[in-house]
């Protein structure tokens, strides 16, 4: 007899992103506005300081579970300055392997099989995927018409089996940028239930015009039930190396020390030495590089605004995404496979965020700046020509 899969991985989506990397890599010369990176390369400080990291013999060995002392400093200051959070006997940091790992590390410290995790919608889908992995039930509320949360709507969605809800803001995959009322609402209906408020802010840096970013974990008082996560992918350029980490409740540190220690024990070492580095060259350097980002996301919402008539962009005021609502009964894969075939142009189906209907998410930190131009360029054109 053939050994069967888990019942549990069969109910898991398929991740998009390589999906629509197949269909990228079967059609030469296709521009992709779709996986969410930047096109910048970490400081060259953190690069230089590589091959005298090489010559330690401590590089070798494992490191501490929760992260080396250098980087763990680095972040509380970071978090001071940045997001107002203090580290204190109340919380703690832990590096891990990316963002992803810091959220399903929540996710495996906090719930039993067929507890209750809350998603706004559209939610990331790696989140998602977490859930179900853990044998747990993703319950979707939904957003307003502007991607905005509604908190009277998420606390409606609490039972008996809850733990947690998500927000993710800046937000991927809309760009929106929730306001500090609503996210201090949501802090304060997890207070009020005795569940966590997961905040995942991997764009944290990444806001334009009059956004600001607010960060949960600032409210006083919050630390007990607030869990928030970061990435250096974006903000660094860092994705490659894998380096993210979270702030928890002191009470789940021996949770996610298990977690961690079986699955990884400890984050890459050099990957953590460079990060540190990086982050010795401060939030700067990211910030300079949102400026080119801004003159790129103007463009791609000139362009956009062509296509009016049978497609809407809610505002999206962060990270580097817009999630667009197109006025079709196509269904998504489908058109992207058709931008990807006959317009050299790929996107990301919404129906993978957990959208009802034709949505498209469109990024645009990978890119310099021309070649954004020509790809939204053929979007737009292909949008046209397939939908008109």
């Amino acid at each position: 007899m053939i050994p069967t899969l888990a019942n549990r991985m069969e109910q898991v989506q398929t991740p998009v992103i390589p999906v629509v990397g197949e269909l990228i890599r079967e059609n030469p010369g296709t521009i992709s506005l779709g996986q969410g990176v930047v096109h910048y390369a970490p400081p060259p400080q953190a690069v230089e300081s590589i091959s005298t990291l090489l010559t330690d013999p401590q590089l070798h060995k494992y490191q501490l579970v929760q992260g080396i002392p250098v980087l763990l400093d680095e972040i509380t200051k970071k978090l001071k300055n940045d997001n107002g959070i203090t580290i204190d006997q109340s919380n703690r940091i832990v590096v891990t392997a990316g963002g992803n790992m810091a959220f399903m590390n929540a996710v495996l410290a906090i719930t039993d099989p067929g507890d209750e995790i809350i998603l706004p919608v559209p939610y990331y889908f790696n989140h998602e995927m977490a859930i179900m992995m853990a044998s747990c039930k993703a319950v979707l509320v939904p957003t307003d018409e502007n991607y905005q949360l509604q908190p009277d709507a998420l606390e409606a969605a609490i039972t008996s089996k809850t733990r947690a809800i998500v927000t993710v803001s800046p937000n991927n995959p809309t760009g929106a940028v929730y306001s500090e009322s609503s996210l201090r609402a949501v802090n304060e209906i997890c207070r009020r239930h005795g569940i966590y408020h997961i905040s995942d802010e991997a764009y944290d840096y990444f806001v334009y015009d009059d956004a600001r970013h607010f960060s949960p974990a600032s409210i006083p008082g919050s630390s007990e039930h607030t869990i928030s996560l970061y990435s250096l992918s974006k903000s660094y350029g860092f994705a490659g190396w894998r380096i993210g980490f979270m702030v928890i409740p002191e009470r789940l540190f021996t949770a996610v020390r298990k977690i961690q220690d079986t699955i990884l024990i400890c984050p890459t070492v050099i990957s953590q030495y460079v990060a540190a580095a990086a982050m010795q060259v401060g939030a700067g350097y990211c910030r300079e590089h949102l400026r080119g980002l801004a003159e790129v996301r103007a463009l791609v919402q000139i362009e956009l605004a062509q296509a009016k008539s049978f497609c809407e962009v809610p505002p999206a005021d962060g990270a580097f995404y817009f999630l667009l609502r197109l006025d079709t009964k196509m269904k998504p894969l489908a058109l992207v496979e058709r931008l990807v075939r006959e317009h050299r142009v790929a996107a990301i189906p919404g129906d993978a965020f957990g959208m009802d209907g034709c949505y498209l998410r469109v990024a645009y930190g990978a890119l310099q700046k021309e070649t954004v131009a020509e790809g939204i360029g053929r979007l737009v054109h292909g949008l046209k020509t397939i939908l008109s």
